[in-house]
This record gives C-alpha cells, structure tokens and sequence, in this order.
C-alpha cells in the first residue's frame, strides 16, 4: 500500500489548533490562576476554541470522508472490540478515526462547549457555575491524557505513527481511500474566521474593566476582576462621606 491523503487540512488545522489553544487556557488557568493579570485570556482562548469546535461541526456534515462525523460513530460493541484489539496488539486497522479516538474527539467537543457555556455565564455574573466549569475543565484535562495514552499505545501496538499522519494527512492504504482534495480553501476560511474572532476579542478587550466585547454578538463578558473591585470606593459613597 502506498501512502494516499486521508486527512483534509481544516481537519488538521483544527487539531492542533485547538491542542495548541487548550493547552495555552489551561496552563494560564492552573498554572497561574484566576488572580494572574493573564487570566483574562484563558477566556479568550476557550472563546475561540468554542467557535472552532463550532466550525469543526459544520466540517463533520459537510466535510471531506473521513472528516464528516458519521464516518466515526462507533457503538459499545466495536469500541470495546477496538480496546481489547489495542491491549493485545491485534484488532481492526481503521483509514479514519478508529473507536478509541472516536470516543475522545465526541467527548472533548462536548466538554469545550460546556465549559464555554459555562464560561459565558459566570462572564455574565452567574457565579453559581463556577464550580461546573471547574469540574468540566478537570474532566477535559483526563481526557486528554487518556487520548494521548492512547494514541501512543496505538503507535506502538499497531506500528503506525498516528501524530505524523495528522500533521501530513497521509496513511498507507489503497488508493480508492484518499480523498480528493485537501480542501486548501476551506482551510484558509477557517484561519480568517478564527483569526477575526480572536482578533476581535483581544481588540475590544478593556484590561481596566476586564471585560470583552463578544464580536457580532455583542454581548459584554467580566473576565476577571476589574480595578474597581475589590476595595475600590465607589463614586457615589465617596461623595457622600465628603459631605458628612
């Protein structure tokens, strides 16, 4: 079998985009904390990620073959079946998604977007959520170590480097299995779209607010806590201690 393109480059932009994206809210969020004055953007990161999750939905209907999600809706069965094939180093050999990153890929898309639910309401001060947010983004960080587990038990169980093939879109299989095109300019649509939205926000970002602007919509979202918090005298009580 010869090497043939399996996946499409919006897909490949998505995965390390959001990898990438994830990676850099979750580092500003546990490693630095809500008081960091970075924390504001692990709100705008998790924004952007929600909106290519989004956009990674609308590829999954139309998209390529192996991007469209019906190609990777796997039932308890095959899943099980694909787990028991990685352990003892057997098992079905998948062009696309196999079961194990299919269960991954549903569960993180599904994770991303309620910690942006989440994330808007407690930016629309409804702190009653906070302690969802925190658990799902927990819950998002196992995954994601139990997806990278995977992908590298998989690697060496079935001697097929699964990272690589993400970065070039190419897999040993016949070729009736490539798909005909990389889809170049849906890509570059991608990249415009998130690069607005991300642009956007940091733009309409006011760091002696700590709130945001959300582009299109126009909804205004706390991100953290502004300089007139905490302490702060609030101009009508400040007048009338003056006049006492």
């Amino acid at each position: 079998m010869n090497r043939v393109l399996i996946w499409d480059l919006p897909t490949r932009l998505f995965h390390w985009l959001l990898s990438g994206g994830f990676l850099a809210a979750a580092a500003i969020s546990l490693l630095l904390g809500e008081h960091s004055s970075l924390f504001p953007y692990h709100a705008i990161f998790g924004l952007t990620i929600a909106l290519m999750v989004c956009l990674r939905i609308v590829w999954g209907v139309v998209g390529t073959r192996y991007a469209r999600l019906g190609t990777f809706i796997f039932g308890p069965a095959a899943v099980i079946e694909y787990m028991k094939g990685t352990i003892t180093g057997g098992g079905k050999r998948y062009i696309g998604h196999n079961p194990g990153s299919a269960v991954a890929i549903f569960a993180l898309l599904a994770l991303v977007l309620a910690m942006a639910v989440t994330g808007i309401m407690m930016g629309q001060g409804n702190q009653s959520v906070k302690e969802l947010h925190e658990v799902l983004s927990y819950v998002t960080v196992g995954v994601v170590i139990v997806h990278i587990l995977g992908v590298g038990l998989h690697t060496i169980r079935h001697r097929e480097n699964i990272i690589a093939s993400m970065i070039h879109g190419k897999k040993h299989a016949e070729p009736s299995d490539a798909i005909a095109s990389p889809a170049p300019i849906i890509a570059v649509v991608f990249l415009i779209v998130v690069g607005a939205w991300a642009v956007g926000l940091v733009r309409n970002f006011n760091p002696v607010t700590q709130t945001t602007t959300i582009p299109i919509v126009g909804s205004v979202l706390q991100l953290g806590e502004s300089e007139n918090q905490g302490g702060a005298e609030q101009p009508g009580k400040s007048k009338d201690h003056d006049d006492d």
